[in-house]
């Protein structure tokens, strides 16, 4: 065999040799095979009792609570959380509100009537009074006041005829800003047979001494009427009062009388 043949044959060889090495070296070896284990959360969560719903005061929570994760670390003490208190849900469905509660935010018994208690009385600042007057929707701002509204209490009679003049009417405003603890609602049908709502008892929160004033007004008037005050207007304290009704002296001009039980004014002759 000629020598440039066997050249070419050893050179042959060798490329084909070099090809497998690269060959072999290209071929990338296989991946460890990964074995995904559970973590625990980042962070820890407790069941906490949230309102999923709106409750109006007054009202039951009924199906308006719900189980919900909340991060550990930011539960209250105040919540009621699953861990403390399992069987909370079910026993606190019959519960009754005794502010306006909203959904998203955690129930706190702080803000529900106590076991034995009523709502009024539950409500009812200490040393106030709840007192019930009656109300239509001509002396209520037509029908417009609701619970937590501030009002001013005017109170309306006829006045006594003098000297052949006829009789009129005396107005005075006898108590001023006064927060409404309840309106008592019921249902009528309107000319269009649609349903509203009308009240006929408001229950106002008072002071002892404007208690008595609201039970005397209310032997003397011919109507007591309710006007709504201004959200802004209810920051005013110290407001005057008609707190001559009870102390006896009357005002100026007039004389008290009590006859068979009833209470009046009549004013003096000059």
């Amino acid at each position: 065999m000629p020598a440039s043949r066997l050249i070419i044959l050893g050179v042959a060889v060798a490329a084909a040799g070099g090809a497998g090495y690269v060959a072999k070296n290209m071929v990338a070896p296989p991946l460890p095979q990964i074995v995904e284990s559970p973590q625990a959360p980042a962070i820890a969560l407790q069941d906490v009792l949230v309102l999923s719903g709106d409750v109006s005061m007054g009202n039951q929570l009924e199906n308006n609570i719900s189980w919900e994760s909340w991060p550990a670390n930011g539960i209250n003490a105040n919540f009621i959380t699953r861990a403390a208190e399992p069987e909370a849900l079910e026993k606190l469905k019959g519960a009754v509100a005794r502010v306006a509660m909203y959904a998203g935010e955690p129930l706190r018994r702080s803000k529900l009537v106590g076991e034995g208690q009523s709502f009024m009385s539950s409500i009812l600042p200490s040393g106030m009074r709840a007192v019930a007057t009656t109300i239509s929707a001509d002396t209520s701002a037509g029908g417009f006041i609701l619970p937590n509204d501030f009002v001013d209490v005017i109170m309306t009679r006829r006045s006594e005829a003098a000297n052949g003049a006829p009789a009129g009417f005396t107005t005075e405003t006898i108590l001023k800003n006064i927060r409404v603890l309840a309106i008592d609602q019921t249902i009528q049908e309107d000319e269009e047979g649609k349903k509203t709502r009308v009240g006929q008892t408001a229950t106002l929160e008072l002071t002892p001494q404007q208690a008595e004033i609201i039970t005397v007004a209310q032997q003397m008037a011919d109507r007591l009427t309710l006007a709504l005050r201004s959200i802004t207007d209810t920051q005013e304290k110290n407001l005057g009062e008609a707190d001559y009704l009870v102390s006896g002296n009357g005002r100026r001009g007039t004389v008290r009388l009590i006859k068979s039980g009833e209470v009046s004014e009549v004013g003096t002759r000059k």
